[in-house]
C-alpha cells in the first residue's frame, strides 16, 4: 500500500503532534484546551478509521451481506466523546475560577503571581 493509501493515519498524526505542541507550547489555558480537544479528536480517529471497512454494513446477519463492520470501536467512541465533553467543560470551569482568583489565564502570569508573598512584610508569618 502507498503512503496516499494510508492518508487517515498521517492525518491523524498530523492531528496527535499538533494538539501536544498546541497543550506544552502555549501558555494561554483556553488555547491548552483546545490543544487537548485537538489531541482527543486524533485519537478518536485512530480508532474510527480501522473500524470501518468498505463495503461493509451493520452486523445484522442477512444472506445477501457477507461483509460486516465491526461495531464496537464506534461504540468505545461515542463514550469516549462523551467523557472528552465533559472533561472539556470542567477545564472551562477551572478556567473561569482560575481568571477570577488571578486574573488572568496565562500561565506564567499565574505561576509570578503565585510564587509573590500574600503578606509582603515576611513571607512566612502572618499578621496579627
Amino acid at each position: 500500500m502507498t503512503i496516499a493509501g494510508h492518508f487517515s493515519y498521517w492525518i491523524t498524526i498530523f492531528l496527535a503532534i499538533a494538539g501536544l505542541y498546541i497543550v506544552i507550547a502555549r501558555g494561554n489555558l483556553i488555547k491548552k484546551l483546545v490543544g487537548l480537544g485537538i489531541f482527543q479528536t486524533s485519537v478518536y480517529l485512530l480508532y474510527i478509521v480501522p473500524g470501518k471497512l468498505i463495503g461493509g454494513t451493520a452486523p445484522i446477519i442477512a444472506e445477501q451481506y457477507g461483509l460486516y463492520s465491526n461495531p464496537l470501536p464506534h461504540v468505545l467512541i461515542l463514550t469516549a466523546i462523551v467523557v472528552g465533553v465533559a472533561t472539556l467543560a470542567l477545564g472551562l470551569a477551572l478556567v473561569v475560577r482560575i481568571r477570577e482568583a488571578y486574573g488572568s489565564i496565562e500561565e506564567d502570569e499565574i505561576l509570578d503571581l503565585d510564587k509573590t508573598p500574600v503578606f509582603p512584610n515576611t513571607a512566612t508569618s502572618k499578621p496579627a
